[in-house]
């Protein structure tokens, strides 16, 4: 989605979290793997590299579009802190836990992932963030019909204070 909404945009660039967080080619624990401490760094790792990256980008006059997962407040505060001075603003594509189950079976096998928390992530990330930025139900649009809308309402619905 963060591509197709990249490429709607005159002068951006895109910012795949997993592929900052592949970088790491020896040593990688998962963000929610152990030893916990080692993920805790690990995910302030790829958070700063993101940011710097953003940063460079838009000292450059570019658009930077990061996709990642912003799980809670504090790694949300976080990225905010790392982007002084930066209009940032928020989406969280929120179909519904089967549409997104649905759509992960149907995409690239070299996309895919392996995932079953989607119950927890959400309702934490519901609790935690659920009055910041855009929650945005694209369940029932296209990829396409998602990024239109994504440009053409992010800066009135997504803009985080």
């Amino acid at each position: 989605m963060t591509r197709l909404v990249a490429e709607r945009l005159p002068r951006s660039a895109r910012l795949d979290g997993d592929f900052i967080n592949r970088l790491i080619v020896s040593g990688r624990v998962w963000a929610l793997g152990e030893p916990a401490d080692e993920a805790a760094r690990q995910v302030e790792l790829w958070n700063r590299n993101l940011c710097t990256l953003a940063n460079n980008f838009s000292d450059a006059g570019f658009t930077p579009v990061i996709d990642w997962v912003i799980p809670n407040r504090e790694q949300l505060d976080f990225f905010v802190s790392l982007l002084p001075a930066r209009q940032v603003l928020f989406v969280v594509l929120a179909p519904g836990i089967e549409v997104c189950q649905y759509r992960n079976t149907i995409r690239d096998p070299r996309e895919r992932f392996d995932f079953d928390g989607y119950e927890d992530l959400d309702a934490a990330m519901k609790r935690e963030l659920g009055d910041v930025g855009w929650w945005f139900d694209t369940a029932a649009l296209t990829p396409e019909e998602t990024a239109d809308r994504i440009i053409r309402d992010a800066r009135h619905r997504a803009l985080v204070n």
